[in-house]
């Protein structure tokens, strides 16, 4: 029986086990997006802590994709040159590094969430003009609202042509899986949801178009990632918006097999951040069911991920084949040796760094 610690085969990689670092933003960036000692200490400890994947946080793809200006970025050579040291660092403690592709779209230009989360208008310092599937598009942000343009048609194609970069760069910097972030009301899933995309071209109205985005975003990574090397796609499953129109369980396993079709290997399955009105029922695995769902009606291996806290309930979610990879977020936080607890919890076969054996003889 498939448990936590058996490796997982995606291509030629073979992760060692079953725990992921789910990306979280530290905001830790100085204004041009480059890493700090904050983001090698902090992702690194991760690895020594026996996760399988250590994953960075939501990374631009360029300077106005970015959640606020404190956020990581990966446009120019410069911050690639900057990371490669963090992702050699992950792979000589034995785990795969791994990087997620983001645009934050209209929820950009915004302060750090310990500075109230606000956003930053783009004629003040440090703003930017945001970009949007519709400019009209929920959530109406209180107070001031930074510009927000409609992306048109040559907008679209130069976020396909950063991603395909960012790519490029991030494969150069060492990392081993791409992940394309269409989850939590960003850029991806702001088209992705009838909710936010009001557009009546190519790109807006029916599934085919909404979806369109990201299939040819997830195209273009793959185009450039190594055959040998997986990508994920990270989704809100669904949008917690049962009252209204909006992105729904039935959309994303649609989705997850175009994208599987396209060469993505593992669908991320995470919720939500579309709407303030969202519904979700918060608490332990509470979005593992549509983790489970798309498993079970696609072809495609799934990570399941919110409110994972223990080393057995993470165990039970592959043992029982609910997902193939358990992406840990917040305990990550509360314990950076999560995985090394989980394997002595379980009698997994991850051993402790020879520097810090003495405290668990």
């Amino acid at each position: 029986m498939t448990d936590l610690f058996a490796p997982l085969p995606l291509r030629d990689l073979e992760i060692p086990n079953r725990i992921a670092v789910s990306p979280m933003c530290q905001y830790s960036c100085e204004p041009d997006g480059l890493p700090t000692e904050w983001h090698r200490v902090h992702l690194g400890s991760r690895a020594v802590g026996g996760a399988g994947i250590v994953m960075t946080e939501a990374t631009a793809v360029n300077p106005q994709g970015r959640i606020t200006p404190h956020d990581l970025g990966i446009w120019s050579d410069d911050h690639a040159a900057a990371l490669a040291p963090t992702a050699e660092f992950i792979r000589d403690q034995g785990g795969v590094p791994a990087i997620q592709l983001a645009h934050a779209g209209h929820k950009a230009s915004k302060t750090r969430p310990w500075e109230g989360n606000v956003p930053i208008p783009a004629d003040a310092e440090k703003g930017w003009e945001v970009l949007s599937p519709s400019p009209d598009a929920y959530p109406p942000f209180d107070g001031d609202r930074p510009s927000m343009r409609e992306a048109t048609g040559d907008d679209i194609q130069g976020v396909i042509d950063d991603y395909r970069a960012a790519a490029e760069r991030a494969l150069s910097a060492g990392f081993e899986v791409a992940e394309v972030h269409a989850a939590h009301g960003y850029l991806l899933h702001e088209f992705l949801s009838p909710v936010t995309n009001r557009r009546g071209d190519d790109y807006g109205g029916r599934f085919e178009n909404r979806s369109r985005l990201v299939r040819e975003v997830t195209a273009a990574v793959r185009e450039v990632w190594p055959d040998d090397k997986p990508v994920f796609v990270r989704i809100s499953g669904t949008d917690w918006l049962d009252d209204r129109e909006s992105w729904t369980i039935e959309e994303s396993v649609r989705l997850a097999d175009d994208l599987a079709a396209l060469g993505a290997d593992l669908i991320d399955v995470s919720s939500g951040g579309i709407h303030p009105d969202q519904e979700p029922p918060v608490g332990p695995n509470f979005q593992v069911p549509l983790a489970e769902e798309i498993r079970e009606r696609t072809d495609v291996a799934v990570g399941a991920v919110g409110g994972i806290t223990e080393p057995e309930q993470a165990d039970a979610l592959v043992r029982n084949d609910r997902a193939d990879l358990v992406l840990v977020g917040r305990e990550f936080l509360r314990d950076p040796y999560f995985g090394l607890r989980s394997s002595d919890t379980l009698d997994g076969d991850r051993e402790w760094p020879i520097q810090y054996r003495r405290a668990v003889r």
